[in-house]
C-alpha cells in the first residue's frame, strides 16, 4: 500500500488507484482460493489408482501395448503373478542405490512377508506397467501393484507403509492412514518428486539391475520367468 497526499490529487485519479488495488487484491484472493480448494479436495481423498483393473483383472490397454515374441502379453502376466499369490508387488528402480536400500529396509520391516518385489526394468515389471496404463520403460516412480489396481508416487509409498511393522508393537498402518487423510496429495507428491528426481545424485546407481534378492529372500521377489511364453 502507498500513501498519496490529498492536496492536488483529483478524485478521478484517486478512484483509479483504488480500482487498481482492488483488482489486484481480487486476483490474489482468487489464486489463494484456488489453492485452498485444491488442498481441501486432497484432504481425506482416497488414494487414486493408476488404473483399476476390471472384473477380469485387466486395465485398459495403452496405445503402445505390445509383447515381444518370447514374452507373454501383459494381461497374462498380471494373471500369473496373482494366480496363486495375492501379496502386493512393489515395482522399484533396479539400478537405483537409494531404491535398493529402501527395498532392504522394507524386507527388514516386513517380517511376515506381506510384500513382494520386482524391478521396474524386469520383464514382469514392464508387463505390470503396461497393463496398468503406463509405458513399459517408465521408471519415473515407484509403483505399488495390488489385485485391485496400482498406485504411484506418494500413494504408493503410503500403501507400502501400511504393510510395514518395524517393531512388533509399532505397526505403521495407523500413521500411513493418518498421513493419507491429513496431508494433501499434491503436497505429498511434491516432496516425493523432489527425492525421486534426484535419486541418482543422492546415492548413485549400480551398473546392473537388481532382479532378485541375491538368494536370501527368494519367495519375496517375483520370478521373472512368469513373463515368458
Amino acid at each position: 500500500w502507498h500513501c498519496y497526499p490529498e492536496q492536488g490529487q483529483s478524485r478521478r485519479h484517486r478512484n483509479e488507484i483504488i480500482k487498481t488495488v482492488a483488482q489486484q487484491m481480487w486476483r490474489n484472493s482468487r489464486s489463494l482460493l484456488m489453492l485452498v480448494q485444491v488442498g481441501i479436495a486432497s484432504l481425506g481423498a482416497c488414494r487414486a489408482f493408476v488404473t483399476a483393473p476390471t472384473a477380469r483383472g485387466r486395465g485398459p490397454a495403452p496405445s503402445a501395448l505390445f509383447s515381444a515374441p518370447d514374452l507373454s502379453p501383459p494381461p497374462v502376466v498380471l494373471d500369473r503373478v496373482f494366480e496363486t499369490d495375492g501379496r502386493p508387488i512393489i515395482l522399484f528402480d533396479g539400478v537405483c542405490n537409494l531404491c535398493n536400500n529402501a527395498v532392504n529396509l522394507a524386507l527388514d520391516w516386513d517380517p511376515n512377508g506381506a510384500l513382494r518385489f520386482a524391478a521396474l526394468q524386469s520383464n514382469v515389471g514392464r508387463a505390470l506397467l503396461q497393463v496398468h496404463g503406463r509405458e513399459a520403460d517408465d521408471i519415473s516412480s515407484i509403483v505399488f501393484v495390488t489385485r485391485e489396481g496400482a498406485f504411484v508416487k506418494s500413494d504408493a509409498i503410503l500403501g507400502i507403509t501400511e504393510e510395514l511393522n518395524p517393531l512388533p508393537f509399532l505397526p505403521l498402518r495407523p500413521f500411513a492412514k493418518l498421513a493419507t487423510r491429513v496431508v494433501p496429495t499434491f503436497l505429498r507428491d511434491l516432496i516425493y518428486d523432489g527425492v525421486a528426481d534426484n535419486r541418482y545424485s543422492i546415492m548413485g546407481k549400480r551398473n546392473e539391475c537388481r532382479f532378485d534378492a541375491d538368494g536370501e529372500f527368494d519367495d519375496r521377489f517375483v520370478d521373472d520367468a512368469l513373463a515368458g511364453r
